[in-house]
C-alpha cells in the first residue's frame, strides 16, 4: 500500500502539449545540446537527478523521454512509470528540489514525454551520492553533456544572481590578467596564479569575482575552469 501511495504522490500531473509534430521535429533536429537531452527511457532516479541538476544550475532545459540518442521517435507504451521516476529525481534526489513540469506528445499508439527543466533560483542544486551518504555532488550542463562542477564553478554558482552591489579592483593583478586575456582570450586558475604571482586561492578568488561581476565568463572543460572576456562586458 506504501509503495502504491508514493506512486500517486509522483505522477499524474502531465499535461498534452500544444506542440505540432512538426516543431517537435525541428526540436530533435537540432540535437542534444545544453539544453536539450533525449532519453529513450528512465533507468533510475539518481541518474536522472544529475541531468535535472544539470540543466537547473545552467539555463534550465528540456529532455524528451521516449526519443533515442540520435533522435529516433521511439516512444513509450506509458509514460506514467517514466513521470513517477522523474518527479522522484527531482523532489528527493536534489538538492534543493527542482520544480519540472511534464507535457505529453502522442505519436500513434506511443508516448513522447516532454520535461521542462526550469533553471533554478537557489544555486548550486546538489545531487545526492547514495541514499545513506551526506556527500553530494553538483552537476553543470557543458554542451550536450552533465559533468561535474568544478570547485570554482561551484564557487560562481553560490554568487549567481548576486551581482548586484559586487564591485572589483582595477589593481595590478588584474591588469595582468586583462592582458594575458587579450593576447590569449583564456585563462585557467593556474595559469593566472604563476603570471600573477599569487597562490591559488587568491587567484581563485579574484577570477569568481570578476565572473560573478559579469566581466568575466567561465565555462568547464576537461574537468578544468576556464575564463574569458565576457561576451555581454565586450
Amino acid at each position: 500500500m506504501e509503495e502504491y501511495e508514493q506512486y500517486l504522490k509522483y505522477s499524474g500531473t502531465t499535461t498534452f502539449s500544444s506542440m505540432s509534430k512538426a516543431d517537435l521535429t525541428n526540436l530533435i533536429e537540432r540535437g542534444e545540446s545544453s539544453f536539450l537531452e533525449f532519453k529513450q527511457k528512465v533507468t533510475s532516479p539518481e541518474k536522472l537527478a544529475r541531468e535535472i541538476a544539470a540543466f537547473a544550475n545552467t539555463e534550465g532545459g528540456i529532455i524528451l523521454v521516449g526519443v533515442g540518442d540520435k533522435g529516433e521517435l521511439i516512444g513509450l507504451e506509458t509514460y506514467l512509470e517514466e513521470e513517477f521516476w522523474l518527479k522522484q529525481a527531482a523532489e528527493q534526489e536534489c538538492v534543493p528540489p527542482v520544480s519540472i513540469t511534464f507535457e505529453l506528445f502522442q505519436i500513434g499508439q506511443r508516448d513522447i514525454l516532454i520535461v521542462n527543466v526550469p533553471e533554478s533560483q537557489v544555486k548550486p542544486v546538489q545531487v545526492k551520492a547514495g541514499k545513506s551518504s551526506k556527500i553530494r555532488k553538483v552537476f553543470v550542463r557543458v554542451d550536450d553533456s552533465s559533468v561535474e562542477a568544478s570547485n570554482e564553478y561551484i564557487q560562481v554558482l553560490k554568487q549567481d544572481g548576486a551581482t548586484q552591489g559586487i564591485t572589483f579592483e582595477y589593481g595590478e593583478k588584474e591588469q595582468i590578467l586583462f592582458r594575458y586575456l587579450k593576447e590569449y582570450s583564456v585563462i585557467t586558475v593556474l595559469d593566472f596564479s604563476n603570471i600573477a604571482y599569487i597562490n591559488s586561492y587568491r587567484a581563485t578568488k579574484i577570477l569568481v569575482n570578476l565572473v560573478s561581476a559579469g566581466i568575466l565568463d567561465l565555462y568547464e572543460k576537461d574537468g578544468k575552469a576556464h575564463y574569458t572576456f565576457s561576451v555581454k562586458s565586450t
